[in-house]
């Protein structure tokens, strides 16, 4: 079945109301201690802010692509 297959049209439209009363579900981060190499942590440290966000975001696409299913 493709995407444009699927009969969409008895699903409501997502107004305003929907987004002011959805529950927004972020993930729980953990604190840990992780030992990069000084080079590694530098370049991304020299990104600006925000680096370790870009650090998780590049671990869980590397967990993603690797999860056997």
């Amino acid at each position: 079945m493709q995407d444009e297959d699927i009969d969409t049209s008895d699903i409501p439209e997502l107004d305003d109301k929907f987004f002011r009363e959805a529950d927004l579900k972020v993930p729980r981060k953990e604190p840990v201690t992780l030992r990069l190499d000084a080079d590694v942590l530098m370049w991304f440290r020299s990104q600006g802010r925000g680096y370790q966000t870009r650090i998780n975001k590049l671990l869980r696409q590397y967990m993603e692509s690797h999860r056997s299913n």
